[in-house]
């Protein structure tokens, strides 16, 4: 039984999607005027996790992942530096996807974009007027947040003491500070025709009409980092509810903040940390290793130590896949102590994974079966029936968390490696040193790792 923490009632509540066969799930994509940094990475990795992981139990999932391509750093960029106001985010968001590729999320099935969907935001900016929740001034169309009396039930703020949100500026037309921008007049360097005149859309209507045409009027999850639940998500909740009278989301979904050597991220600072650079540095299995250690509703702390302990825990893991993939055990019973030992991780790997996505906690219990696994081979106490099994849960961790593993060496690179070991070991016999020593250095050149356990050789491959 799945357990999500539900940022909306503050406590876990049981997993029950409208369609198992189709889990809608919205995460708030990027406003692409500059390079992703590593604080999206962390967002986009932690939500490609827990959308494997729903895989993984049979689910099936349609993602949304729009791209805010009209906004006032967007048209700012382009006014600092003369770049066409359409090409600046097509730019930068291409390189995102080509980097989140590398760190193998999984790509949405839809990226909608807000230039492509200025009639479905007019139609719900008009629905909302016609309903009492809207009004025109003439600065623009604005949110009556009065006329929507569960205002602030996501971030557990009252109307009386909120305070004017990020990104409402001060408007003496406003008839309430607290009112949001739907609509904002005026000619700038990207504009759009509208029932209002000339102008663009606020911030918020734009996820909410994207999210009703791609997800239907009751989103299974919205997801986002937790610095977007106020105002961003309050104001949708407002939007998307008083267009269409029934709940919007089932699951609000928020991640943890990403500091850098305990100091929010800043280019004032000079810790701004582009995923480009981190890419570029890092393994995606040491990135995602990183990410998934820590709870994805906690706050992570980057640092490149941390990263560089990563990388040395993925070439574990996957001289541990390559260990069980190669090992040649014997079949029959299992050791029964064995075997309910084994199993009773498997259990406890899925009971957190299940009670809200405690990856970290399913990882250390990970730990302690690659541990045993590894002692139980070397004492000759494991069977090929267990083994498998031990297999399958690997695949299924690793899927999880996203650790890209090569497939199975073939029969005939067995057969080549194994022919090694047995001249190496011809030549051990015949205390020719110096051609074993030979054998050893340039299979480990290829990165197979030979390991000498009294008379048997055994080889992991770690690269």
């Amino acid at each position: 039984m799945i357990k999500f923490y539900n940022t909306l009632s503050g406590k876990k509540e049981v997993f029950k999607p409208q369609n198992p066969q189709r889990v809608t799930i919205y995460v708030c994509g990027l406003t692409p005027y500059d390079h992703a940094h590593i604080g999206h990475a962390r967002t986009y990795c932690a939500f490609d996790m827990i959308k494997r992981f729903l895989i993984s139990k049979g689910y099936g999932v349609y993602h949304i992942q729009n791209i805010t391509d009209v906004d006032d750093k967007i048209i700012n960029r382009a006014k600092e530096t003369g770049r066409d106001a359409k090409e600046i985010p097509e730019f930068y968001h291409n390189e995102a996807l080509l980097l989140f590729k590398k760190l193998n999320i999984i790509p949405a099935d839809v990226y909608p974009k807000v230039t492509a969907h200025i009639e479905e935001i007019i139609h719900l900016i008009e629905r909302l007027m016609e309903k009492g929740y809207a009004y025109e001034t003439e600065t623009g169309v604005y949110y009556r947040v009065a006329r929507f009396a569960d205002y602030g039930k996501l971030s557990k703020q009252s109307i009386e003491e909120l305070k004017e949100g990020a990104r409402i500026a001060p408007d003496e037309t406003k008839k309430d500070a607290r009112d949001f921008a739907l609509w904002k007049k005026g000619q700038d360097i990207i504009s759009f025709e509208s029932p209002w005149g000339i102008g663009r859309p606020g911030w918020h209507i734009e996820c909410s009409a994207m999210a009703l045409k791609y997800g239907g009027e009751t989103l299974d999850i919205h997801g986002g980092a937790k610095d977007l639940i106020f105002p961003h998500h309050e104001n949708e909740i407002a939007q998307s509810e008083g267009a269409t009278g029934k709940p919007f989301v089932l699951y609000w979904m928020h991640t943890g903040f990403l500091t850098v050597n305990g100091e929010k991220m800043s280019k004032s600072l000079g810790n701004f940390i582009t995923l480009k650079d981190v890419v570029g540095r890092f393994s995606s299995n040491a990135i995602r290793l990183f990410f998934a250690l820590t709870h994805y509703r906690s706050p992570i702390d980057y640092s490149e130590e941390a990263l560089a302990r990563m990388e040395e825990t993925a070439k574990r893991m996957e001289a541990f896949w390559f260990s069980i993939c190669n090992e040649d055990v014997e079949k029959g019973e299992d050791d029964i102590a064995l075997r309910e030992e084994v199993f009773n991780i498997f259990a406890k790997m899925d009971a957190a994974l299940e009670d809200d996505f405690n990856l970290p906690e399913a990882m250390g219990e990970f730990f302690k079966l690659m541990h045993i696994t590894n002692k139980a081979i070397k004492e000759g106490r494991i069977r090929q029936g267990l083994l498998e099994s031990i297999k399958r849960k690997t695949k299924e961790i690793m899927f999880i968390i996203g650790f890209e593993l090569r497939q199975e060496q073939s029969k005939e690179l067995k057969a080549l490696v194994q022919y090694l070991i047995n001249l190496r070991a011809e030549y051990r016999k015949t205390k020719q040193y110096e051609k074993a020593d030979e054998i050893r250095n340039h299979l480990k050149d290829i990165g197979i790792i030979l390991n000498d356990d009294g008379e048997k050789t055994r080889w992991t491959w770690i690269r």
